[in-house]
């Protein structure tokens, strides 16, 4: 039985939320999201064609990114929003237009069940899957303002240790694109902590068109960061718990300077990316 198999529903009418929403305070001044929480597809898709070993990697979720998002959400009493459908569906974490938002092919893996998506299907996808997601998050945004606690959006994302032959040296990374309020203090943090290696956008550049924390807090001048940590260290309850405790420690005074979290754009790298692209 393939991991999709097992979290299926036996109708699709019963099939879960596309959303995962903890609750949480506003005046946390923070909202944790994490894009990739789920290896989930429901019973109409099938298991897109392929084994149940695909569903187990990094190309169908973000192994251990839901675990330390609950337990940072518990502790800082903050607001949570988890997607509950698997990245090999359509991957929330990318603009609309983003060759990769439905991927035909993934880190070696052919999905067949993908492979002949028309522009029809991609739309049905985004319908039921995305826009939920999206507007969960804009909803979630939305009464944080009304309330007068603009928040900071944290997104957690995890990586492979090896990336095609090649070991990844660090053990968490950092990402941001132009607003360092919250990515510069939190690199901060990590280096000050004894046998860390820790990435300043690294292993990927957080200036990404489209994506989640452009759509959502970039564009809207919200502080931001997201956090990438590598998944053999998170992917035990034990590890997982490590690594919320210790961003709960740094990311508690920080949503604390209300002056910190006030809306302001500082613009965005990500043109300069697409040029030299």
């Amino acid at each position: 039985m393939s991991a999709s198999v097992a979290l299926k529903r036996a109708e699709p009418a019963l099939e879960p939320h596309p959303v995962e929403i903890v609750e949480g305070a506003l005046e946390s001044g923070i909202l944790l999201l994490c894009d990739h929480a789920s290896n989930g597809v429901p019973p109409d898709l099938g298991d897109l064609g392929l084994p149940e070993s695909e569903f187990q990697r990094h190309i169908a979720y973000d192994i251990g990114a839901a675990a330390v998002t609950r337990s940072l959400a518990r502790r800082l009493n903050a607001p949570a929003i988890l997607t509950q459908f698997s990245r090999l569906i359509i991957d929330p974490n990318r603009g609309r237009d983003d060759p990769t938002l439905v991927m035909r092919l993934s880190d070696g893996a052919v999905v067949p069940g993908n492979a002949k998506v028309d522009e029809g299907e991609v739309q049905r996808r985004i319908a039921r899957f995305y826009d939920p997601y999206d507007a969960a998050i804009s909803d979630a945004i939305r009464k944080a303002m009304a309330a007068g606690h603009p928040p900071a959006i944290v997104t957690v994302h995890s990586y492979t240790p090896v990336w095609r032959g090649w070991p990844r040296p660090w053990h968490v990374g950092i990402l941001w694109d132009a607003d360092e309020r919250y990515a510069k203090p939190l690199l901060e943090g990590l280096m000050a902590e004894e046998g860390l290696v820790v990435g300043d956008n690294e292993p990927y550049d957080g200036a990404l068109a489209g994506d989640t924390i452009d759509r959502h807090a970039t564009i809207g001048g919200l502080a931001n960061a997201l956090i990438e940590i590598r998944q053999d260290l998170i992917a035990s309850d034990e590890g997982a718990e490590e690594w919320a405790e210790r961003f709960a420690r740094l990311l508690k005074p920080l949503a604390a300077q209300a002056d910190l979290r006030k809306p302001a754009v500082f613009g965005t790298r990500t043109r300069e990316r697409l040029r030299q692209q």
